[in-house]
């Protein structure tokens, strides 16, 4: 017969080892949930004061950044903002229509004319950190002057510096009985318009090109002629867009822009029903207030107006495809607190889910 004594120590010596067992457990579970959240709250950190990941998601940088390119985004540069809103971050939930007074912390660097800027888009509903991110280059600082003429940007009445990989559309005219493939314009550097293998005889053929593509794609002897697309400013595209800044602009389109002034803080403007359109959204989205049009004259909360004093800094953006970018030439300017960053790097590109090696870990320059 066993002995009750023994049977005792043996169930005592189980108990602790299933004991120590749990307590280890329970430990490297401790250990590994304490790593992850130190993990979770350095990348939020990270996120919110140092750098950000975008992707690019349109052809409206290229060849300055390409479909697929993935990029990291500094926010020191510039200085990181300090919170809009208060919410998880990690879920992407906030506290609606709660946004708090927020500030830019100082950063290593100022905004510079033609960096290449990550910013909300300014025309989406909300707090501006909670917006599309969206990405151009940055040709207008507060207070400057611009005009668009047959495509060319002048900023303070002097041609803007042309950069080697902007984009234009150009047409592309073959010898008679001859024809282009896409492979071959898509291999010496262009982007056709039309997505097909190949173009019947003698058609004329649009394509997307930097001036470097354009000269040698002229030497071709198959071509007989490369022209640029120029609308005319009889052409009238502004008084059909959706945006009030584009309206606001007067019959032309993107090609044609008029003089306009980038609005500054501390600047005072005056306002006519002609030039309501350029400041609506600035007065309104932006500066939160109240704007009313009655019987032709100008209310600002309940009060008549016929100036206004301009609340922050704004910029002027655009994509260095020029003919294919929706930008400060449509929907008008980006306010300050809408930056999010200089793009630093891209560390990571795909075209159609095939990694482009020669870009991986590739900074991006202003130049």
């Amino acid at each position: 017969m066993a002995d009750p004594k023994k049977m005792s120590r043996r169930q005592e010596r189980r108990k602790q080892k299933r004991v120590q067992s749990e307590q280890k457990a329970k430990s490297w579970l401790k250990g590994w949930g304490e790593a992850a959240l130190v993990a979770l709250i350095a990348a939020l950190v990270i996120r919110a004061l140092i750098v950000t990941p975008y992707r690019i998601p349109t052809p409206s940088m290229e060849q300055t950044l390409l479909t697929g390119d993935f990029l990291l985004t500094s926010k020191l540069h510039y200085g990181p903002r300090s919170p809009q809103s208060v919410g998880l971050p990690v879920v992407g939930w906030h506290i609606p229509n709660l946004r708090l007074p927020s500030t830019r912390l100082p950063g290593f660097s100022s905004i510079k004319r033609n960096d290449i800027v990550v910013f909300n888009y300014p025309i989406d509903e909300g707090i501006p950190a909670h917006k599309t991110n969206y990405v151009k280059r940055l040709v207008g600082m507060p207070a400057d002057t611009l005009r668009v003429d047959d495509k060319v940007l002048f900023v303070n009445h002097e041609e803007a510096r042309n950069f080697s990989t902007i984009q234009f559309l150009y047409s592309i005219e073959p010898r008679s009985g001859l024809r282009i493939s896409q492979n071959r314009l898509k291999d010496a550097g262009a982007v056709p318009y039309r997505h097909t293998a190949a173009f019947s005889s003698a058609e004329r053929v649009l394509a997307f090109m930097t001036e470097d593509v354009k000269q040698e794609i002229e030497q071709w002897t198959d071509i007989n002629s490369v022209n640029i697309i120029l609308r005319s400013s009889e052409e009238d595209f502004n008084s059909r867009s959706p945006f009030r800044f584009a309206q606001g602009l007067g019959a032309g389109n993107p090609d044609q822009m008029p003089e306009i002034v980038i609005p500054f803080r501390g600047q005072v403007i005056e306002l006519t029903p002609d030039n309501i359109n350029l400041y609506w959204d600035i007065i309104t989205r932006y500066e939160g207030n109240r704007l009313e049009i009655r019987n032709n004259r100008i209310f600002i909360n309940g009060l008549e107006r016929t100036e206004y004093t301009i609340q922050q800094d704004y910029y002027f953006m655009m994509g260095d495809n020029r003919d294919d970018s929706e930008d400060s030439r449509s929907w008008g300017f980006v306010p300050d607190d809408h930056i999010v960053g200089r793009v630093w790097i891209t560390y990571f590109s795909v075209d159609n889910w095939m990694p482009r090696f020669n870009r991986i870990f590739r900074t991006v320059h202003r130049d």
